[in-house]
This record gives structure tokens, sequence and C-alpha cells, in this order.
């Protein structure tokens, strides 16, 4: 796969904002696609212009704190009590939500290869494979991580989750995700977020697609406090994109799909329900380019937390204690001296749902490939391999540059429960856990 990281490429797509989006995190954004269409100086008139219907749409509780209230208003051909006919149940496939306790795996650290990309027609709602979950749905806490594999464009077809926000990791395949908010086009080493409730559909359109997806029950994401590290740096606001209105006027029958409280459901509609011709606020879907990531880290010594690459964050209502933090390991320099530049060896309250986009990565140089998958669960020890243990302990320590590598983690306060899928997959690796055996007793009482 080649994907253009220089520092050239990723200014060019930073100096001006992509037509088709708004540039901002957070934003309180409007945009219509008829002149006229959006109100002025009122949410809800008497009267739409085009004979359009009034709509809000509410990410959070009326009476959140003004910070983290969240609602936009859409001005659509048909509300959506027209969207909703007679549902009836459908098959999940290998969707599974928190809870999921259908099968007991003995605790160990995992790790997969990548998912193979199928060879029949598969729709993103028939690609949805989950790994693991966490917390419980139910109770709007924890997540779950799941892969996706895509073979064919959903058509006359659309989808809304009710039980969480959505966070799509492309790592193969360019996806076009038409929500009823714009359209978002987008490529491997960019994410896109589908808030909790917005209706869409996932075409593909330059072949078959694979990648990761972050299935949030908690707290919207939201950009991590900086503290000491100021006013810059990390995941910069304006490089977040929210599509612009677009809207189909479309009478053929499509079917909905609803995810709602870990359950399928299905019905048909005789028109498209991306029918938004307008709207305003600050709940809509966006995506971000990894690539613009600004990493801090050492310039001194020791290897700090990976905390501090953290782009989004799903906050908790204890402080500090995230639901989901999405961290990446993007390009970087390491110039840290007379320090040990991998992860150091650890155990962590948290557990770490990691995925490879593109490249290598520098703690496990072997067996974790692009499109792999590791977990390691709460309390349980990981860290480098034998070979990155041996290079980074006897390497010259003169600064050098990670390029052409981008890592992920979904990290959570909960631990991560493997489903059946994941722990029966013909790419789980049964011997990872054997890259470790190399690491043998160099104690020496006599040798300080």
């Amino acid at each position: 796969m080649n994907i253009n990281t220089s520092p050239d490429a990723i200014a060019k797509r930073s100096v001006h904002v992509t037509p088709g989006y708004m540039s901002g995190f957070g934003n309180s954004f409007e945009t219509e696609a008829l002149p006229g269409a959006l109100p002025m100086g009122r949410n809800s008139p008497q009267r739409c212009a085009y004979g359009l219907y009034a709509e809000q749409l509410s990410g959070s509780p009326f009476t959140a704190p003004r910070g983290s209230n969240e609602r936009s208003w859409l001005y659509r051909i048909r509300p959506s009590v027209r969207h909703s006919g007679r549902f009836a149940k459908a098959d999940s496939g290998l969707w599974r939500t928190a809870p999921c306790h259908e099968y007991d795996l003995p605790i160990a650290q995992l790790r997969w290869d990548p998912a193979p990309i199928p060879k029949q027609d598969m729709t993103f709602l028939q690609g949805v494979q989950t790994m693991t979950t966490a917390g419980d749905a139910n109770t709007q806490a924890g997540m779950a991580a799941h892969v996706y594999l895509i073979t064919k464009s959903m058509v006359d077809q659309h989808f809304y989750n009710a039980d969480g926000e959505m966070m799509f990791v492309l790592q193969q395949g360019n996806l076009r995700l038409v929500t009823e908010f714009g359209r978002i086009d987008a490529e491997p080493g960019e994410i896109v977020v589908i808030p909790r409730g917005v209706k869409f559909r996932v075409e593909i359109p330059a072949g078959p697609a694979r990648g990761y997806l972050c299935e949030n029950y908690g707290g919207a994401f939201t950009l991590p406090e900086r503290g000491p590290i100021g006013a810059n740096c990390l995941a910069n606001s304006r490089d977040f994109l929210t599509p612009v209105a677009a809207y189909e006027d479309k009478d053929t029958p499509t079917e909905l799909y609803v995810k709602w409280g870990g359950s399928l459901f299905k019905t048909t509609l005789p028109h498209s329900p991306i029918d938004v011709v307008a709207w305003h606020g600050n709940y809509a879907p966006y995506k971000y380019d990894l690539r613009t990531f600004s990493p801090i880290g050492a310039i001194g010594f020791d290897h700090p937390d990976p905390s501090i690459f953290t782009v989004l964050t799903s906050p908790s209502e204890t402080a500090g204690t995230a639901n989901i933090d999405f961290v990446i390991f993007p390009e970087r320099w390491a110039v840290a001296e007379n320090t040990f530049r991998p992860p150091w060896y650890h155990m962590n309250i948290m557990s770490e749902f990691m995925g490879l986009i593109y490249g290598v990565y520098d703690a496990k140089p072997e067996g974790f490939v692009p499109g792999g998958i590791s977990l390691h669960n709460m309390m349980l020890p990981h860290g480098p391999d034998r070979q990155a243990f041996d290079h980074a302990s006897n390497s010259e320590l003169k600064p050098v540059k990670l390029t052409g590598t981008m890592a992920f983690m979904f990290e959570t306060r909960y631990p991560q429960r493997v489903t059946a899928h994941a722990a029966k997959s013909a790419t789980l690796q049964d011997d990872y856990a054997d890259c470790w055996n190399g690491l043998e007793k160099r104690f020496d009482p006599n040798k300080p």
C-alpha cells in the first residue's frame, strides 16, 4: 500500500480545507444544500422553507452542561418518524454487544493475523466481526472492538446505531460514508466518527476494504486536555473535517437497519432517509487524518507514557480514567539519551486493543503486521519481544526517525472479553506468547 506520509504531503492536506467539508472540532456548524433552507434567527419556524420539517437530534441530555451539550437541528424532506416503519428482528451476524460472555477463554496475551478479505459479496452490515466487548451497552459504559470486511457497497440500504458512537479506523481500501449530514470520503490513515443515532450507508468506491471499528457505548469522543503541553500539538482542532449538507430526494424502497439494545432490527421505507437539506449544530459526523497529528516526546531521557499520543478520549465519571482512549503511534523522532527507547515492560489497569494500519511497530518487529490485532488485557504483562529488546539495548543512541508507520490502540478501563468468533478464528496466533521466551535470565550479582 502506498501512502504518502511526507511532510509536504501532510502540509498540502492541511493548508486548505477539503471542498465539501467544514474545519474544526466540536464547532457549532451551519450548512445548507439549497439557498435559504436554513432558518435564521430561530430553530423551528412556523413554516420552513421548501416545505421542509424541522427536527432536533440530541446527543446528550437536554440539561447537560453547555460545554458537553450536543445537538443539531436538521431541516429535512420528511421527519424521522416517517423513517421508522414496523421493525422486525434481523440477523446480527458476527456483531456482538457487551455484556457478551459467550466464550470462556483462559487469560493470555493474544494476537491475530489480519482477517482475509472474503471472496463473496459482503456489505458493511454483513462484514462486521466483533473481536472484544467491554462494559455494558445498557448502562452506556464500555466499548466493543470490531474488524470490518467489505466487498460490496450498501445500495438502498441504511443503518444507524442507537447503542453507541462508531469510529472507523481505515486500514485497507477507501470508504465513502453517505450520512444524513453529508458525504464523507476517507482513505487509509484517516478515521471517521459517526455519532449515535446518525443514519448512513457505507460504499466502497475503489474495491474491497478492511479496517477496525470501535463502538463507544460511553461518553462521546472528545479532545484530551493538554495540561502542561499548552495550547498546541497532539490533534489540532483545525484538522477535523465535518461534511457540508447534501441530500437525496429519492422515492425508491430502502432498507433501514437499527442496532438497539445489542440487537439488529430492520424495516423497509419507501424513500431514502438521507433527506437533510440543511442543518446547524455541534452534533455531527467528522473525519480526521492521523498523519496531521503533532507528536511530542522525550528530548532528554526515558520513554514517556503512551498517553502523550492520545488523539481522542471518551471520558468517564472518574477524572483521568477514560471509558476509551484512542491512541496512535505515528512517525516520530527517537532522541532520548541513555534510554531504552521502545515501550517498557509493564502491567496496566487499562485494557489495550492494538492494531497496525501500516508499517512496522517498533516494539514488535515480527508477527504484528498491518491489519493484525493484539490484545493485552488489564493486569497481564507485556512489552517488547526478544528481537526488539536486543536491538534497543545495543543500538547506538543517535537520533533515529521512525518512518512509514502508524499503529493505534483502543484503551479502556474495562476488561475486554474475547468473542467466540475471535477465540476460534484461524488468524489467532497460538504461539504469540513465545515471543518473550528468549528473554533469559541476565542477572549477575558480580557485575553491576
